[in-house]
Formats: structure tokens, sequence, C-alpha cells
């Protein structure tokens, strides 16, 4: 096997675990529909933590395939990026970024922030797993569904979202190979304008001169020099949600997270739980109630 058939392969499995029950841990049956609604204000602080849990046993299920044991064996790694990589003797090292998301929450919270430079032999892929407890608010975590998309097309969507010097830069980590690991740079950053409207101006004639608006963001030195010239030459702000990958517009996550949104859960899709749930004045709200638990 290859860095791709490991991939190919994994992501296959991966795929298939739509409708997997992980027997990890139980969210006990609301009695009454007053414990059902307390239930359902707690339930998301309970996703990171079912959230790791999946991902842990996700390596698992992947090691028992018995087409990797010739090779080698998946490897969880925390910390570190990806979340797990494949150890043995295929070249370049295959990895998988796992994402669990919970999609009663308000929106996919997690991030993609490593450099375009890291993935260009296309060595990493994305694992998004959408699950929701089997009965909705309780019982087991159920994978609802999969989508796994290459790391690299992850990082060029996100790249090509934000950039819009001088407005908004995508700025690289700094070469830091020769520290300790635990001190080397490897996220890519995003920096929002907030200078003057004739700092501005200021700004986008020299952005005209570099030709920049005209060109698709880029990693090589000369290029950051120029995003670390403007950085340094006018008011930015560090942006937070840069890399929410609820918000890079790549394709294949769109179409996921619509059909997440979209599916059906008893009588109602899951985006129209998500409002209901959270919403305490929906006269709807107890009779919905009602129905999970009969259900």
């Amino acid at each position: 096997m290859n860095t791709q058939e490991v991939l190919s392969s994994a992501s296959a499995h991966l795929r298939g675990l739509v409708g997997h029950v992980f027997d990890v841990l139980t969210i006990s049956e609301p009695s009454t529909q007053v414990a059902a609604i307390n239930l359902a204000r707690i339930i998301s602080k309970r996703s990171p933590f079912l959230g790791n849990l999946i991902e842990f046993n996700t390596v698992d299920i992947l090691n028992s395939k018995p087409e990797y044991r010739p090779f080698g064996k998946w490897v969880r790694q925390d910390p570190g990026f990806p979340d797990a990589i494949f150890d043995g003797s295929i070249a370049p090292t295959p990895g998988l970024e796992i994402k669990a998301w919970f999609p009663l929450a308000t929106e996919i919270t997690a991030r993609f922030k490593d450099s375009q430079d890291h993935f260009l032999q296309d060595q990493t892929y994305v694992c998004m797993l959408a699950w929701l407890p089997d009965r909705l608010i309780f019982g087991k975590p159920r994978i609802i569904d999969v989508c796994v998309v290459s790391g690299q097309s992850v990082a060029v969507a996100r790249d090509e979202h934000y950039h819009n010097p001088p407005d908004y830069l995508v700025v690289e980590p700094e070469n830091t190979e020769e520290r300790t690991r635990n001190l080397q740079q490897t996220n890519t950053n995003g920096h929002k304008f907030q200078g003057t409207p004739e700092q501005f101006a200021e700004a986008r004639k020299l952005v005209n001169v570099w030709g920049l608006q005209k060109t698709a963001n880029q990693t090589s030195p000369e290029y950051q020099a120029q995003m670390r010239q403007l950085l340094t030459t006018y008011r930015y702000r560090l942006d937070s949600n840069f890399a929410k990958m609820d918000r890079i517009m790549h394709e294949d996550i769109e179409d996921f997270k619509q059909r997440v949104l979209n599916r059906e859960v008893l009588g109602r899709s899951i985006k129209e739980w998500s409002k209901l749930l959270f919403k305490d004045a929906d006269p709807m709200k107890r009779r919905a109630f009602d129905d999970i638990v009969r259900s």
C-alpha cells in the first residue's frame, strides 16, 4: 500500500460508520417532559467530551481492519497534528484529522489552521463525524453522517475564502524548524484591517503597486514578506474566528452540513430541532418534548 491507498481505504471505512453507535457513554432517558427540557439545555456541554471519545474509538476501529497490519497501525496523537497517523513503513506518513460535530449546536466550531505547505504531498485527510445521541437528546452517541476530504483542499479553500488584501491578510507561520517541537509554529492566521479610511486608501495603493489583488494567496517567503509589511505598517486585528470549518465555504463540507441539518429525526429536521430546543418561548416546545419522551 502507498499513502493514497491507505487514505482511500481509511476514508471508505470511516464513511461506513454512518449509523454506527459508539458504546462509550449512555445519557439516561429523562423520566418526564420537564426533565427532557432540562436535559436539552445542557446536552451541548457534553459534546466535547463525547466527541473526544468518538475520536479515540475511530482509531481503534481502523486498527481492527486487517489490511493495515502488514504495513503498520493507526496511532492517536494527543496533542499533535493530525489527530491520527499511520505509523509504519509507508511514506509520506498518512494522517487523519478527526473532527466530531454535534449538529444541535449552533455551527461547526472546529478549526483548521495548518498551513497549505503541510499538505504538499496530500498526505493528510480531514474526517468530520456528525453525531447525535440515538434518541436525539439521550442514549448512546450515533454517527449520522460522515465527510472525508483532502486536508490540502480544506487549506486552499480557507485561504482563498479569506484572502483579500489589504482588508484581510492570510499570514503564514514563520520558519521555526530549528526550534524544539513544542515551540514550532504551524498555524496560519487571519488579520482584519482596523485602521482609518485614509490608512486603508494608502494600504490599497501599496497593494495595487504590488499587484496582490490580482493574485491568489501564496505561501512563498516573498509574498508573505509583503503581508507582514502591511501587518506591521497598519493596524490589524487577529481574527479569532479564522479557519472555522463552518465558514470557509469548502464545497464538500457545505454539502455535508446541509445534508446533516436537513436530516429528519423523530419527525423533524435537525435544523428544526435545533431551533426548537433552544427557544424557551416556542409554544410547540412542550409538545415536541412529549414526542421525545414517548419515542
